[in-house]
């Protein structure tokens, strides 16, 4: 018997989230999305068995199913089935051929809901450790984000982004460009930076649903809200300017940036904040933190809390005294494509 595995980061997004959703970006002339790679990880374990049986396992939910080949599996009509079957079925034919069974183990370490890119990252580890399995070449970067992207789509049965899959894939800093030609990814290593430094995750404790927070903005843009496309194009130039901040190491302007993409995130539409985040925003800037920044749709999940280390300490103790947990996390050095 032998075993796969792979494990994925997942990310905190620091600019042009949102853009990220098709067609959004069109909608304000081409857009880019920044985000960063943590090391809050998802991971896919793969044992190949000698017989035909097929056992799929989930840690968060503490559940398993086991089938006694792979035909069974594949007509199960188990609803809690939902992400193994939704993930294996751009493979059906492939697994058809498969002449031997498997022990299939997920899981994550992000809080449901976190804002974190959770879900997503788990679809990465998950394919990673399926292509091994049926011995497929790795596609490249964007080939596999767009699988992953249109596979979640699929579950999720809401409109879902793509900035979220390219850290788990590559790690690192990444700026991701979408214009109506493609989308390209560049990745960058967090060294000469202060992310690591300033980098401080809390959580509110509060769950979101990132799916219908950017479900309404994406209706409310087709319909020609203008205080949403506003918001948009505001995001948009927020992005931007954190793009031309990174290329020139001009960190020194970052705090500012988030606090104007705070502002911009909540014109899209109040769901982004909660009584949580707004509570957390205040306690924060009052204890010497420079930004707080919404991960992810907001409202709720988790926030980037950006401070220096004199004032970290600080920080850490009003939130746990505000009942937050303020999250180990650490920002992920780019890697090598299937690490």
């Amino acid at each position: 018997m032998d075993t796969i595995f792979f494990k994925s980061p997942t990310r905190v997004d620091l600019a042009g989230g949102t853009l990220d959703m098709w067609p959004l970006h069109n909608f304000v002339q081409d857009a880019c999305t920044i985000n960063v790679a943590i090391d809050i990880w998802t991971s896919c374990e793969i044992k190949r068995n000698s017989s035909t049986e097929i056992k799929i396992e989930s840690l968060d939910f503490k559940k398993s199913w086991t089938f006694s080949n792979w035909n069974s599996f594949a007509a199960s009509t188990d609803d809690s089935l939902i992400f193994y079957k939704s993930v294996f079925r751009p493979f059906n034919s492939a697994f058809g051929q498969l002449k031997h069974g498997f022990h299939l183990t997920t899981s994550s370490q992000s809080p449901i809901g976190g804002g974190l890119g959770g879900s997503s990252s788990l679809v990465i580890s998950t394919l990673k450790a399926l292509h091994v399995l049926l011995g497929l070449d790795l596609p490249d970067p964007v080939k596999l984000v767009h699988l992953a992207h249109n596979i979640e789509s699929e579950m999720l049965r809401t409109p879902t982004g793509t900035q979220d899959y390219f850290p788990a894939v590559c790690g690192g800093l990444n700026i991701i460009d979408y214009t109506a030609r493609n989308m390209t990814l560049k990745v960058q290593s967090l060294q000469d930076t202060p992310i690591a430094e300033y980098f401080l995750l809390v959580y509110t404790g509060h769950s979101h649903h990132s799916g219908l927070n950017n479900f309404e903005v994406l209706k409310s843009a087709v319909t020609g809200d203008k205080k949403v496309l506003e918001a948009l194009w505001k995001i948009k130039m927020i992005a931007e300017e954190m793009k031309s901040c990174i290329n020139t190491k001009t960190f020194t302007k970052l705090p500012e940036l988030f606090r104007k993409e705070y502002e911009a995130r909540i014109q899209l539409t109040p769901a982004f904040s909660s009584p949580e985040i707004e509570k957390l925003n205040k306690i924060c800037i009052e204890a010497g933190a420079y930004a707080v920044k919404i991960c992810g749709a907001g409202g709720g999940g988790c926030v980037l809390v950006w401070v220096s280390p004199i004032h970290r300490e600080k920080v850490i103790q009003v939130c746990e005294s505000e009942k937050f947990v303020c999250l180990n996390a650490k920002p992920v050095n780019s890697f090598g494509l299937y690490e």
